[in-house]
């Protein structure tokens, strides 16, 4: 397979899985659903989708420029998002060892709540970490410009959807408490994939 397209694929599958686990802005996507509605919710979901794709096209619009200049950036970007992946699989398992439940949504105050999605997610600071860790792994040394534009395009969409799917399906009590109750298990296999790409991403000969 071209490497290019392999990292692309391997970015891609790790940034979809993190949706499975719940953090702030789904939180925040969920409270609002469930009190103001889920057209509420949806608009909040939409600005949320919009503020990953503007982190995105940033993150590669730099990284690129860095990664022309010097091309031993890809081997430390390499190595930062092994750690990343590392830290993920230890809060995995770390939610997963825990009886308790953090899933406590909160909705959104206010109005212009697509403004207030893009604002939860460009003040985020573990965003840019976040993005810094998923373009090093979808971008080569000699990576191509579809390469680039691809990972803006598809990471931007998914996003949209991923939080989309949140505010129409997680908006019922019934749905959260699944959740919940299947919780742990979901954090664990999260662990064991994050630790395994954090593996394969180290041990990477190209």
């Amino acid at each position: 397979m071209n490497p290019d397209l392999a990292n692309l694929i391997l970015a891609l599958g790790i940034f979809s899985v993190g949706f499975v686990s719940i953090g702030p802005n789904i939180l925040a996507i969920i409270g609002t659903s469930m009190e103001r509605g889920r057209k509420e919710g949806v608009r909040l979901a939409l600005g949320v989708g919009t503020g990953s794709g503007i982190w995105a096209t940033l993150t590669v619009a730099g990284l690129t420029a860095l990664i022309t200049a010097y091309a031993s950036v890809v081997t430390v970007l390499k190595i930062f998002g092994a750690a990343y992946l590392l830290w993920l699989a230890y809060r995995a398992f770390r939610s997963a060892a825990s009886p308790e439940a953090d899933v406590k949504p909160k909705a959104a105050k206010g109005g212009r709540l697509y403004v207030q999605g893009l604002a939860i997610q460009m003040t985020n600071p573990k965003a840019a970490l976040h993005w810094i860790a998923i373009v090093g792994l979808g971008l080569g040394a000699d990576a191509p410009l579809w390469a680039g534009l691809s990972l803006i395009v598809a990471t931007t969409v998914l996003s949209i959807l991923g939080h989309l799917a949140y505010a129409l399906t997680f908006s019922t009590q019934p749905v959260v408490a699944l959740y919940r109750r299947g919780r742990r298990w979901i954090e664990g296999a999260l662990g064991l994939f994050f630790a395994f790409a954090a593996y394969k991403i180290a041990t990477y000969r190209p």
